[in-house]
């Protein structure tokens, strides 16, 4: 006997067979691709903290400046190591992330604003003398949007650079001023006047850090659900973590003048107030209310170190003047 019913449909006996398989497909493309979110974002999640940050043997150079080699390493270990996530398209599992993007912008903001100063104090004599070209480049392209995919169609239909070839870019402008200043075609003043402002550049720069968190706090503070409260903590982790980075390698490329200053014990704790602001880590950013009984304002204990930080180096700075 013919299976083909009236009208040539598979008699009704078979329709349940058909939808369960289906059923069962559905749910296998289900699971499948919450593995792959949800796994991929295990994988890739990484917030690297390390304090005793070595540079990989790729950014270093012998006689070169201890700080190039750091701001290099950890663009090197961002991009490459760990892999940038702040651009990755929506079907890449890292395109859920929040805090490690947030964490690696801190890091890149950092490392742009200090590339400024080694352009215009350091990395020149004085400033009616020419910049140096590489220190140029590199702080340009660290300037980069952190997230430019290689492919946006509401900019251009065209493959454009993404954020990581930009940084990779600097990054190998940093070994090449490097490797000059190591045969002496380059300059890397260590002037007191050089890092002064440099300092001051830096504390700058974390003080507009603290105004941001101020005014959040004031908007925002007692909400039950604050989705940027972890956005500015781990971007302002980040940005501690490389200022951190940056003035324990400055601390060895000024090591004499640190020491003619008798700066040491400042120095020293400016460097614990960064630590402090780069060892919080809750499971839960909470941005409760600042005098709340039962939950803490981790924005407003952030805030509170990157303010002890500022106001140090403000006293570093002023012992430099003198």
């Amino acid at each position: 006997m013919s299976e083909i019913g009236t009208g040539g449909h598979p008699p009704k006996s078979r329709m349940p067979a058909i939808g369960k398989n289906w059923r069962k497909i559905s749910y296998s493309i289900i699971f499948l691709g919450l593995l792959y979110f949800v796994g991929g974002m295990i994988m890739v999640h990484t917030i690297d903290d390390e304090l005793k940050f070595i540079p990989a043997a790729a950014n270093k150079t012998t006689g070169g400046s201890r700080t190039v080699e750091v701001v290099a390493g950890l663009i090197d270990r961002e991009i490459n190591d760990h892999r940038w996530t702040a651009n990755d398209p929506f079907f890449m599992p890292a395109s859920l992330l929040d805090n490690m993007p947030n964490y690696q912008q801190g890091i890149i903001s950092a490392l742009a604003r200090f590339s400024f100063e080694l352009t215009d104090q350091i990395g020149r004599t004085r400033g009616s003398s020419q910049t140096d070209p590489d220190l140029q480049q590199a702080a340009g392209l660290l300037q980069y949007a952190g997230d430019v995919w290689s492919w946006d169609p509401s900019v251009s239909l065209l493959p454009t650079a993404s954020s990581e070839k930009q940084y990779e870019k600097a990054r190998t402008s940093l070994i090449s001023y490097n490797e000059r200043l190591a045969e002496g075609r380059a300059v890397f003043e260590k002037r007191g006047d050089n890092l002064q402002a440099t300092i001051d550049r830096i504390a700058l720069d974390i003080g507009s850090s603290t105004a941001v968190i101020d005014k959040h706090i004031a908007e925002n503070s007692g909400a039950y659900i604050d989705f940027i409260a972890d956005d500015l903590f781990y971007g302002f982790k980040g940005q501690g973590y490389a200022y951190y980075m940056i003035l324990s390698a400055l601390s060895k490329d000024y090591e004499s003048l640190i020491r003619e200053r008798e700066l040491g014990n400042a120095w020293g704790q400016m460097l614990q107030s960064f630590q402090s602001v780069v060892e919080l880590d809750p499971y839960v950013i909470s941005n409760a209310k600042t005098d709340g009984q039962l939950f803490p304002n981790h924005l407003a204990v952030q805030g509170f170190y990157i303010l002890r930080a500022r106001t140090q180096l403000r006293e570093i700075s002023n012992i430099l003047l003198k």
